[in-house]
């Protein structure tokens, strides 16, 4: 607090002496000698050093109070007067003592003080006089003064943000901001970290905080759990209350109770529940858990970020992603719109691990204590080091491009039409699923096969069943296939490891008496043909005329016996030749017959992989063999390997050939669509994925419209509309159209097979439900 002063004015007392008294009543000459000096200051120190004589002069300063009155006045302000005005005062009641001290302060004029102040002007133009800080001597009592400090109070920094200066000191002068920002942040970064420093703002400076050794002893031990004061026994001695010293009589001369000597009933009863549950095993005795010694299984092991330096920021040194905070479905007890329900739940479990869009799922837990251990902790850590200490990071610059202007512009679906849409007509029939269909090349008809061992012929247009056949009361019929070309109507079907093949009576007789014809010509040739050592051995394949007049009144006048089960029939478009494909045949897997002649070749003697389908070029002799993961295409006419497509499919389920020949669709198990281009790549040039479950069959249409069609397990069917062209520099247009729904799910199958209408844009569907449908 800043000392209040008196407005009294303080009367120098002189001693009696005539010198005295005329240097007092002159006219303040510069005859004055150094005496006179000596003793007014030597007199102001001893008053203002000694309380008695404060106390004495106080009686002459109420005498002089009136005498001094007019001059106090005057000098009340901060301004400096004139000279005119101190005439003026000098003449109307400084008496002369007063007159001669200001003429000892001014001086003697031949010597000449340099000013301590600086005249400025005001916001009013007036003078203002700016007066030096004093500068206090070692010896001073302001030498050990507090630093500078905030005099603002309770108010807070913040309100100064917008100004340069924090506060004001004890003499009203500004506080400067102190640095802060890059340059202070660069520097602390190039040094090491003071001794004191906290990283905390002291909020009265706003310079940073340090604190002292003491201080920051204190806050160490209050942040190890200890005793903040130094030297402060938590546990002092024990004082004994009782003394150590045996007296020889007791204190009570009552005699011992007798439950003293009598064994406790209650303490025995615990004893024994004890020692029951010992013998029982619940209780076992402690065992300390054995320490594993590393040395024991000389496993190395090895510390990546040990010599890890810290590096500058560079374009070529990229710093690591920070992992993204948590949310609030990461939550112990997250909110209930977060909460997966029972539907949400069944379709995280059943996805794979790639496909779901969390590694977990939301959990609520009514308390903290309740949470159980996180499975995945160590192989989530594992994969962020690989992540940190593998993956490459790149500095790319960010590109401002429209998303939408990278996607391809199709065509609307109205724009392709036509194509199927709705249900036009459903099969019912078969008892179980209906494994295949084929339309056969006339559009008229279409025949179905199922686990119920039956083939059955259906008029496509109406639903209406014309003919059946049960060729088999043991095994399904896998495959039902028509005889390309309108001159003979012949349906092949397999069924188990055999091979049938019928002429529905259906047609009028003299396209039966060709049909028969066709299939009897190779009886001729097999008993012509040369005999030799090499056709001696068993063949491996037998062409057999059914004998049950069952077979042959039904029209089932050929079989061909093979060694495993058939899966695939696929015919050569001139109708002679036909392969059929065993996956668990091995060597034998794939065959291809001669209708002809009654012959049966095995084009490999080792295949390099499981056969899973088969079939011919369209145009050119070139044959297509398909295993789990490629498919390989092979010259039959130089009978050497042309070349290798990979797909990329964990399990290929099937593929088609497109009319043209240069383009190929491959379904596979794993819900994948895949197109390939032969001209352009080995690899698939579009991938899609539209189903949930597997896809079992692919076809092209073959009556020349661009549309292609997939099957899948999750009972649904995907129209695509694709046009090839034959200009070399433009792509195949891929255009998803439609989805085709109505067969159900029974025993996690949906459509097994379909096939096309060879003129019109109709598709025909096998479901496990047991029902066929016409899409139109």
């Amino acid at each position: 607090m800043a000392p209040q002063y008196s407005t009294k004015k303080r009367k120098a007392i002189t001693h009696d002496s005539p010198e005295a008294d005329k240097l007092v009543l002159s006219d303040g000459g510069g005859d004055l000698h150094a005496g006179f000096l000596d003793r007014i200051i030597s007199q102001s120190e001893s008053e203002a050093s000694s309380p008695e004589n404060t106390d004495e002069s106080a009686y002459d300063e109420e005498d002089d109070d009136d005498g001094l009155k007019s001059s106090e006045e005057g000098f009340d302000s901060d301004e400096i007067p004139s000279e005119d005005e101190g005439e003026k005062r000098t003449n109307n009641g400084l008496n002369g003592t007063a007159q001669s001290n200001l003429d000892l302060i001014a001086g003697d004029e031949d010597t000449e003080l340099p000013p301590n102040h600086t005249v400025t002007e005001d916001a009013n133009g007036n003078p203002r006089y700016i007066y030096q800080d004093i500068d206090p001597v070692y010896a001073s009592d302001d030498s050990e003064a507090p630093e500078t400090t905030n005099t603002i109070g309770n108010i807070p920094l913040s309100f100064y943000d917008s100004y340069p200066h924090i506060g004001y000191d004890i003499n009203g002068k500004k506080i400067a901001r102190p640095a802060k920002g890059e340059a202070l942040d660069a520097l602390l970064d190039s040094i090491e970290i003071p001794k004191g420093w906290t990283g905390l703002t002291d909020p009265n400076t706003g310079k940073p905080l340090e604190l002292s050794e003491q201080e920051l002893n204190l806050l160490k031990r209050i942040q190890m759990n200890e005793v903040g004061e130094e030297g402060y026994d938590p546990y002092p001695a024990t004082v004994e209350y009782f003394t150590s010293k045996t007296e020889l009589m007791p204190l009570s001369a009552a005699p011992e109770p007798k439950r003293r000597f009598v064994p406790s009933k209650h303490e025995a009863k615990r004893v024994m529940k004890i020692v029951k549950a010992i013998r029982e095993g619940r209780i076992l005795p402690y065992k300390p858990p054995q320490e594993l010694i590393e040395e024991e299984f000389n496993v190395p092991h090895y510390d990546v970020w040990a010599n890890e330096a810290p590096r500058a920021d560079h374009a070529m040194n990229v710093p690591a992603p920070k992992v993204p905070p948590p949310g609030y479905d990461e939550s112990y007890h997250p909110p209930p719109e977060y909460l997966p329900d029972t539907k949400e739940k069944k379709a995280w479990e059943e996805a794979d691990d790639e496909d779901r869009p969390k590694d977990y799922l939301p959990t609520d837990h009514s308390s903290l204590r309740k949470v159980p251990g996180y499975d995945r902790l160590i192989k989530e850590k594992f994969e962020r080091c690989l992540d940190l200490y593998l993956a490459p990071r790149v500095r790319r610059s960010k590109l401002n491009i429209d998303p939408e202007s990278l996607l391809p512009k199709l065509p609307s679906p109205d724009e392709l039409r036509p194509f199927p849409t709705t249900c036009a007509t459903v099969f019912r029939g078969h008892v179980g699923r209906v494994r295949s269909l084929a339309v056969d090349p006339s559009g008229i008809w279409l025949a179905s096969g199922g686990d119920d061992g039956t083939i059955r012929v259906w008029e496509l247009l109406t639903g209406r069943q014309l003919w059946h056949v049960e060729i088999s009361s043991e095994d399904a019929v896998n495959v039902v296939r028509w005889r390309p070309g309108k001159d003979a109507v012949i349906l092949s079907a397999a069924a188990g490891d055999d091979l049938y093949f019928v002429i529905p009576p259906i047609t009028s007789p003299e396209v039966e008496d060709r049909s028969n014809t066709i299939l009897d010509e190779g009886f001729g040739y097999a008993s012509a043909k040369p005999t030799s050592d090499s056709m001696a051995k068993s063949p491996v394949t037998q062409w057999i005329r059914p004998t049950s007049l069952r077979f042959t009144d039904a029209g089932v006048l050929l079989r061909i016996h093979l060694r495993s089960t058939i899966r695939v029939v696929s015919w050569h478009r001139r109708g002679d030749y036909l392969t059929t494909v065993s996956p668990s045949g091995q060597s034998s897997s794939v065959a291809i017959h001669t209708l002809s002649k009654h012959l049966t070749q095995q084009p490999f003697r080792r295949l390099k992989g499981l056969a899973q389908s088969a079939q011919f070029h369209p145009t050119k002799p070139i044959f297509f063999v398909a295993t789990q993961r490629t498919i390989r295409s092979y010259d039959l006419s130089k009978q050497e390997l042309l070349k290798i497509i990979l797909p990329g499919a964990r399990w290929i389920s099937s593929f088609d050939v497109h009319p043209l020949g240069d383009n190929l669709i491959v379904g596979s198990y794993d819900k994948r669509l895949l197109w390939h281009d032969l001209d352009l790549s080995v690899r698939p040039y579009k991938t899609l994925r539209y189903h949930k479950k597997a896809i079992r069959q692919v076809k092209f249409h073959g009556g020349g419209m661009p549309l292609f069609a997939d099957a899948s397990d999750d009972g649904s069917l995907q129209i695509f509309h694709g046009k090839v062209v034959g200009d070399m520099m433009e792509n195949a247009t891929i255009v998803p159209v439609k989805v085709l729904r109505g067969h159900g799910v029974t025993g996690s199958l949906g459509v097994l097979d379909l096939d096309w209408h060879p003129r019109e844009p109709w598709c025909v569907s096998a479901g496990a439900d047991g029902t066929c449908r016409l899409w139109t």
